[in-house]
């Protein structure tokens, strides 16, 4: 019987979950759908110096906006609970202890003190961050350097101390990665990691190998970035399970800034403002807020479709996937060695697409709550549709639902007059006059009659259909953009068209 597909997603709460981490997260669930198998979410928070409150509920709501709901999580439990580390604590020190008498690990008393010390003393032009490994491990305060006695006594005195592990000297160590093939590492390039903190909390290193053996973790899936602590995770695997049990890995590209220079940041953020977050985050601590996608107007939808093709493609012209698609059609081995740049014009164009793809029902229930906080008074349903398919292919962010459509709901309080002052003239002023009073005339209230109507009567005044257009649209909007004019006329209703005339009328008696 083949062995089900079980995959996880891990984060830290740590601050806002940034772009790369939502791909992570979606590119294992997409993986887990497609095969039947389950996606489990893992609070990985052993690191307490780093804890952020208010950081795991916005993974959680992160996950939930953008339709990947886990299998298995501390919020919906699972057979392998519980899902939070912290509360997993007693589990790792057996095993660490289990490599320590293996002689795979060791216990080091070294003071902060110590540690800086060693690092001034072996500090080179060649090496300026000297590491705690097979060259130095001798003569700091450990295991392997003190007598048993010494570190027996040192133990039962309770003196502070950490659990390492023991990095083999010059030993060859090969990862078979599903994106990035045959992968090898050098282990005297590689210091020795600790594994047991102080505090007794697991490092990630330990952690994430015991808890994806207990979870039964048939794929580990995670960002470029930890692909130098591999050779760790390889020997753990190898000391405390056998390396036949290891999951298969695969480790996904950065995501790039978008001149393709290092990988996407916070300052990034700041410097082209750009989200790079999912959603908006607040940073407790300083009350900064980092803009996500959610705030600037982007459907999940879009966010996801975006997200996925950050790195990975089916080979085709294809560009738009829902969530459906992507399920069907994803492969690990699809996704792309190189790092993506980040484009957010192309972001943009993803969520316009996305806009007019969705249906007009979707679309009303979210356009009304705009509209609601802006106080805007919506006659009535079918109305509202009537707008949203006017506008909605002038919007790239959803935000600009009411910047393309406030005027369908409150007349303008003011008018961009410079375009059309300089050439306004008493013939045009008596068109709009006779324009009003031919609407009486019109039978059935619609933009192609009153299109008909306007042309006929600029021929029979003699002036130029087009140098009227611009004032009309003036008129309604209180600008120079937006839908065709006609339209908008004939969604605004005789009563509304004449007041809205007649309103610059008004102003142009002081011209």
């Amino acid at each position: 019987m083949e062995k089900k597909i079980r995959v996880r997603f891990a984060p830290s709460p740590t601050g806002g979950l940034h772009l790369g981490g939502v791909r992570t997260a979606l590119y294992n669930y997409l993986f887990a759908k497609q095969h039947r198998g389950s996606f489990i979410l893992r609070i990985e928070d052993t690191d307490q110096s780093r804890f952020v409150a208010g950081a795991e509920e916005y993974i959680y709501e992160t996950l939930r906006w953008c339709g990947l709901e886990p299998d298995e999580s501390p919020l919906h439990g699972g057979p392998f609970a519980p899902y939070r580390q912290s509360e997993r604590k007693k589990i790792y020190r057996e095993y660490a202890e289990r490599l320590v008498h293996a002689g795979q690990a060791y216990i080091a008393f070294d003071t902060p003190e110590e540690l800086e010390a060693m690092r001034s003393k072996h500090r080179t032009a060649t090496n300026p961050s000297p590491q705690y490994d097979h060259q130095t491990r001798t003569h700091m305060r450990n295991s392997l350097s003190l007598a048993p006695m010494e570190t027996k006594k040192l133990l039962e005195a309770g003196a502070p101390h950490v659990i390492r592990i023991r990095m083999p000297d010059n030993e060859t160590l090969q990862l078979n990665d599903m994106i990035r093939g045959q992968v090898e590492f050098n282990t005297s390039l590689v210091d020795d990691k600790v594994l047991l903190k102080a505090d007794n909390m697991p490092t990630y290193h330990l952690a994430v190998v015991v808890d994806d053996f207990l979870m039964q973790v048939t794929h580990a899936f995670r960002g470029e970035e930890w692909l130098p602590s591999a050779p760790v995770h390889l020997l753990l695997w190898r000391y405390l399970f056998g390396e036949e049990k290891m999951p298969a890995w695969a480790h996904f590209p950065l995501i790039l800034k978008p001149d393709g220079n290092g990988k996407l940041s916070k300052r990034d953020s700041d410097r082209l403002g750009i989200p790079i977050f999912a959603m908006d985050w607040k940073d407790p601590a300083s009350g900064e807020i980092i803009s996500g996608f959610r705030e600037k107007g982007f459907l999940p939808e879009a966010f996801v479709n975006l997200l996925a093709v950050l790195g990975w493609n089916d080979g085709t012209e294809q560009e738009l996937y829902s969530l459906t698609e992507l399920v069907e059609k994803f492969s690990i081995e699809r996704v792309h060695k190189a790092g993506a740049k980040f484009n957010y014009e192309k972001a943009k164009w993803f969520n316009q697409e996305w806009i007019r793809k969705i249906s007009v029902e979707e679309l009303s229930f979210i356009v009304r709550k705009i509209y609601n906080q802006y106080s805007l008074h919506i006659p009535d349903e079918i109305f509202l549709r009537s707008v949203i398919l006017l506008i909605r292919d002038r919007c790239h962010l959803l935000p600009e639902f009411y910047t393309q459509g406030r005027f369908f709901f409150e007349a303008p309080r003011q008018w961009d007059t410079e375009s059309i002052s300089t050439k306004w003239n008493a013939a045009k002023t008596a068109f709009f006059i006779s324009y009003i009073e031919k609407f009486q005339d019109i039978s059935e209230w619609n933009a192609y009659n009153l299109e008909t109507v306007f042309k006929e009567l600029a021929a029979s005044q003699k002036i130029k259909a087009g140098e009227l257009q611009l004032p009309f649209r003036v008129m309604l909007v209180g600008e120079k953009s937006g839908p065709p004019v006609f339209d908008i006329a004939g969604l605004l209703g005789k009563s509304e068209t004449s007041k809205r005339i007649n309103n610059l009328l008004a102003l142009t008696e002081n011209w």
